[in-house]
This record gives C-alpha cells, sequence and structure tokens, in this order.
C-alpha cells in the first residue's frame, strides 16, 4: 500500500514534469483574455494534447430533451489510450497514486482515454460576477470563510493557495439550484447491493430573495428507499464565513415524526446511506468547513481524469450495467487529459477526523474536484475518490454523472448519484426560504 511519502514523492515529481506555474499576483485583466472567465489556461498545452479553451458547450444539441435522454456530442470519438497495469508507469507522471493502486489490486481495472474536450461551459452572468466580485473578496480569519462575495461563484480565480482553491470548488456554479433523483450504491466484497434512492434539493443562496445572512447554499436531503430508510430527511444551511457560525443541521426521523439539530451532519460523521464507506465531507469530492485541516497548493498538472461522461448518464444504461464486482464497469467511463490543481491537505495538530491526510485533483476549467485520494492515520492510502464530471449543456453548467469512493482496506466500494433510471435532473427551480425551514422536513418526509 503506497504511504504519504511514497505519495508526496510522485506527485512532486509529476509537478516538476508537466505543472504550470503557480500565480504570484492577482491580474484580474487576464480573466477572459489570457485566461478563461473562470481562471482556467486559455491556451493549448505545448504537446498538443490539450486544446485551447474555445467556450466550452453554450447550447444542447439539436433535439435535445432531458427527459427523454442525453445527446453525446462526442459518441464518435474512439479511444486513444487505454492504461491498465501493465503499461501504467509509461503514464505516472499523468495519473494520481488512488488511480496506479485500483490497477494493482484489481486486473480489470482500466482507464480508456479519448480525445480532450474543453467542454466546459457556464452562463454570462456567471463570468460577470466572477470578475466583477475577484478584486473585493479575501479570506476570513484563517481562511475559514470568504469575505465581500455576493454573486461570485469563484471567489478565487487566480489562487495562490490551496484554501482558495478549496473555496473555488466549495462556491463553484452548479446551476443556481437543482433538484436531483438519484441511486446509491454500497456495494459489498461479493458483488452484492442495497440501492438507496434519494431526492436533493440545493439551492445557492445568491439566487434566493430571501435568503439570510451569511449564507452560501440551503440543502435538503430526502430518503426514498429503502423502505427501511424512506422518509428520512436532512437540512443543511451553510455559511460562507465559518468563522462567524458553524454549519446548522437538522434531521426528520419519520419514526418518532420529529425534528431534531443534528451537528453531527458535518466532517467525518458517516454519511446517511452509505453503509460507512462516506463521511458527511466526502459528498461532491468535498464539502463543509475547512478548520480542520492545512491546505498546502502544490502546483499544477496535466493529469487523466473522468470527463465528458455522457456515455454514463445515458438512459439506454440500467445501472446493472455500470455497478459490477470491485470497480464500476470501466467500458462505461470516459477519460481525458486535462490541467488540474493538486491540493494537499493535512489535519492539524489537536485536530480529529478519519483521514489524515486528503490530496485533492481539481479541473481548472471548472473548479471541480475530479479525484481523491484519502489516507488514514497511519499514513496508508485507504479511499480513492473518482467524480464522472460532464456538462449540462442546456443550462449551462458543469456537474457530474456520477461519484465513487473505493475503500481499499475493506475492499468495497460506494457508487452516489447515479441517474439513469430516476426522474431527470431540475435546474432554475426558485426556492424560498421556507423551502428549507426545518418545519418544512415534516411536509417532505410525509
Amino acid at each position: 500500500m503506497l504511504n504519504v511519502n511514497t505519495t508526496s514523492k510522485l506527485i512532486a515529481i509529476a509537478l516538476l514534469m508537466g505543472s504550470s506555474a503557480i500565480a504570484t499576483a492577482a491580474d484580474f485583466s487576464q480573466l477572459g483574455t489570457t485566461l478563461t472567465p473562470l481562471g482556467a489556461e486559455k491556451k493549448g498545452n505545448a504537446a498538443g494534447t490539450i486544446p485551447e479553451w474555445t467556450g466550452g458547450i453554450t447550447k444542447p444539441p439539436a433535439g435535445f430533451d432531458r427527459k427523454v435522454d442525453i445527446i453525446d456530442p462526442y459518441a464518435d470519438d474512439k479511444i486513444i489510450l487505454t492504461i491498465n497495469a501493465a503499461n501504467m508507469e509509461q503514464h505516472k507522471d499523468k495519473l494520481a497514486p488512488g488511480q496506479m493502486e485500483m490497477m494493482k489490486r484489481y486486473p480489470t481495472y482500466k482507464m480508456n482515454v479519448y480525445p480532450t474536450r474543453r467542454s466546459a461551459a457556464f452562463r454570462p452572468q456567471v463570468y460577470e460576477a466572477i470578475k466583477a466580485e475577484a478584486p473585493l473578496i479575501k479570506l476570513a480569519d484563517g481562511g475559514n470563510g470568504v469575505l465581500n462575495i455576493k454573486k461570485s461563484t469563484v471567489p478565487f480565480p487566480i489562487p495562490t493557495t490551496g484554501i482558495e482553491v478549496i473555496w473555488n470548488h466549495i462556491f463553484r456554479d452548479l446551476g443556481g439550484s437543482i433538484i436531483r433523483y438519484s441511486a446509491d450504491f454500497p456495494v459489498q466484497t461479493n458483488g452484492t447491493y442495497t440501492v438507496g434512492k434519494r431526492i436533493e434539493r440545493i439551492s445557492f443562496a445568491s439566487t434566493m430573495s430571501d435568503a439570510e445572512p451569511n449564507r452560501l447554499l440551503y440543502f435538503q436531503n430526502e430518503i426514498t428507499a429503502p423502505a427501511n430508510a424512506a422518509g428520512e430527511v436532512a437540512l443543511v444551511h451553510e455559511p460562507i464565513d465559518q468563522v462567524k457560525e458553524t454549519r446548522s443541521a437538522w434531521l426528520y426521523n419519520p419514526g418518532q415524526r420529529r425534528v431534531l439539530r443534528a451537528p453531527e451532519l458535518a466532517y467525518d460523521s458517516p454519511g446517511i446511506g452509505a453503509d460507512g464507506l462516506r463521511t458527511n465531507d466526502d459528498l461532491n469530492g468535498f464539502n463543509g468547513a475547512p478548520d480542520r485541516y492545512n491546505w498546502k497548493l502544490l502546483g499544477k498538472k496535466e493529469m487523466y481524469v473522468a470527463y465528458n461522461n455522457f456515455k454514463m448518464v445515458s438512459r439506454k444504461l440500467k445501472y446493472t450495467d455500470i455497478v459490477k464486482k470491485d470497480h464500476i464497469n470501466p467500458d462505461v467511463a470516459r477519460y481525458e487529459l486535462h490541467r488540474v490543481w493538486v491540493v494537499e491537505a493535512t489535519l492539524k495538530p489537536g485536530k480529529s477526523h478519519i483521514y489524515s491526510k486528503r490530496v485533492f485533483f481539481i479541473d481548472e476549467d471548472t473548479w471541480a474536484i475530479l479525484h481523491g485520494d484519502q489516507y488514514d492515520g497511519r499514513g496508508g492510502l485507504w479511499r480513492v475518490r473518482e467524480i464522472f464530471g460532464t456538462p449540462a449543456y442546456e443550462v449551462p453548467t458543469f456537474g457530474g454523472s456520477g461519484e465513487v469512493l473505493y475503500d481499499l482496506q475493506s475492499r468495497r466500494y460506494l457508487v452516489n448519484a447515479l441517474t439513469n433510471e430516476e426522474k431527470p435532473i431540475e435546474f432554475g427551480q426558485k426556492f424560498t426560504l421556507g423551502d428549507f425551514s426545518p418545519s418544512s422536513l415534516r411536509r417532505s418526509g410525509r
């Protein structure tokens, strides 16, 4: 098993071989010129394997109807490379330690690499708010909050520290507000699982007319399956400045018909419906307060990451086509070469968390975490996180076709947020504060 020292050396070598320099001064005039409106390098790489960003996909293909199916604009692309245990050493400068460890442990695990498509695009108002607010925004004391932000979804488009990159991930645009119907699969060592289903309602405070002060977003998670958990609802009010106040959370228990405060819905407490395979702050790569870790920006590198996974979200696939023994079906996943920021989080002295160290690989075009390697208290690689990034071109924004977290110690894994057999995601729902009040939990649970 890889340990912390080995991993740090591998990442350092990769960064030296393929990284871009970390900016030392914030020249915001670069946004929309030499940099994309979100702060990524507009140009391609010297080898021509990463193209120039030219605006991404800003509208859906003709005939698109999400209620019918997704349309893959890159369906004709061919695999240009397959990486597996036999040839991974040739490509290790563009792989994460967790990806290589999966190949070593599971002979059937592989990565099918396709041509790189810089498809990420967002709404004009997203770009405008980022550029307008960037000169005014700063970190709160200790980096545990963001000050002077109103509408921006990328507070630090030209970051110089790891905590700034993480805040960009936390604030990133998801389309303003969404209702997502999805399924989760805690997969046992023999390949069996019990399907969990949920309805998530997420609204960023910047899209609401009556949001409370110091609010980033409101989140409600309603369990609809299995039967013994159906009706349980969690509610979170997420603050912007977490120095001023911590996350507020409530839980509705349908058996007791009571709404209770739930301060445990944070950090490393077990995630609901995850069979012990996910912490609360694992969801979406990382969420919540960053105060238990020291965040170090290691730089930027070229890396093979899951991207443009239109095939994985297609309604032509059943869940049994995706969820397999040991790992998901590698032939439904698409990987591409992209530039990613590398951020290392190490647990602060005196703080507690089941992960002593976490290394995140964050897409420069979207600020979404696409891969994470997470280490136990002894420094051994424990859990490997993959997020299958995919544009939602009808908005446009960038989300995911699902998330997977592999537990190397128990040899189990968790698949989150598959939507193939569920109602389609809904963007642009107008929420009010009343939709996220503790009293609303009883109505949702019933």
